[in-house]
């Protein structure tokens, strides 16, 4: 979820034939003693393998165009300064002096494999370990700012995302009057968010219970490909399941109430909450338009080329204008700035 390069055209993996990547790792002294394994990645192509060294590693090639070479090394830098202040995170491996490597075309790096269960949805004990571990996050997040990644903004999430949704063919014929005729009173809705009035650090940008690991009692975040800038709550916000406003009330408390052992919490940014959930279903839509000729994204998204998807779709975005005319939920006061 971030405004990169996705202007560009050229994101074909075609190329990436197992020849290349064994040549690939081969360049940088990676000798897999095992056959690859796909793992569950579409933006960006991802391998498992066990070394000569009898340990695992993945390898991820960076999805062509998408990013710029210092994006991609300022999301490296940032994992390793997470990981030099003790926060669990998953960092590429230096390797010849880089972290970001070049072979035929492609760009990738290497990271250690890192196992772990992933963690139970709207558990409340978990979401306090959470909300601490985020606020460690943070508390080093604040240290530094990015220069080259994308900020949370509505232009990119929101006007270009639909912009996508124009030209795509995918919204059947008999859904084109419904959908848009919700999804422009949606965006008007979005556009007036004003992000300026918070502060802004840099983000996970994509934290959500998939990209977090618990292993050995410890909580590891993984997969930085989505770091960028925005306000505090990003990172929170979609930990918070279900739909009763009560338990949601009561997760986002336990969330807070462990993120603020380690960072402040500006508590006006929970009316941010609905609005960024509103970027996302947008923007979802449209990152799948724009990835649909990928034909690893039809076989792992084949419904989106369904009429029952884009009627969900219809009554999601109906759903979410109508949780922004809601009072934002709201914490107790000693959680308040």
């Amino acid at each position: 979820m971030s405004n990169a390069t996705d202007a560009a055209t050229d994101f074909s993996f075609t190329g990436l034939t197992p020849d290349v990547i064994a040549n690939a790792l081969a360049s940088v002294g990676v000798d897999p003693r095992s056959g690859l394994l796909a793992l569950n990645s579409y933006e960006n192509r991802v391998y498992q393998f066990i070394a000569d060294d009898d340990k695992r590693y993945v390898a991820k090639f960076y999805r062509p165009a998408r990013w710029r070479d210092e994006q991609i090394l300022e999301e490296h830098a940032f994992t390793a300064e997470l990981l030099a202040e003790d926060v669990p995170a998953v960092a590429p491996l230096e390797l010849d002096g880089a972290t970001l490597h070049y072979f035929e075309g492609y760009r990738f790096s290497v990271f250690p494999s890192v196992g772990g269960r992933a963690v139970e949805p709207g558990d409340m004990n978990e979401l306090e370990r959470i909300g601490r571990q985020i606020g460690r996050l943070h508390a080093v997040a604040r240290q530094g700012e990015f220069k080259h990644r994308g900020t949370i903004n509505a232009d990119y999430f929101v006007t270009q995302s639909l912009q996508t949704l124009r030209q795509t063919e995918l919204i059947p014929d008999g859904l084109q009057n419904a959908f848009w005729a919700i999804a422009e009173p949606l965006a008007e809705q979005l556009l007036k968010t004003d992000l300026a009035a918070f502060d802004q650090q840099r983000l996970h940008g994509d934290c959500h219970l998939g990209n977090m690991l618990l292993r050995e009692d410890e909580l590891t975040f993984v997969d930085f490909d989505d770091a960028l800038t925005g306000p505090a709550i990003q990172d929170l916000w979609m930990m918070l399941a279900g739909d009763d406003r009560q338990e949601r009330w009561m997760q986002l408390d336990a969330l807070v109430s462990g993120y603020e052992e380690f960072c402040d919490f500006d508590a006006r940014e929970t009316a941010l909450i609905e609005p960024l959930r509103g970027f996302r279903i947008i923007h979802y839509m449209a990152w799948l338009a724009r990835r649909w000729q990928d034909t690893a994204f039809q076989r792992a998204f084949p419904w989106f080329a369904e009429q029952r998807y884009w009627e969900q779709q219809v009554l999601a975005m109906k759903e979410q204008l109508a949780a922004l005319q809601e009072a934002p939920l709201e914490l107790r006061p000693n959680f308040n700035c």
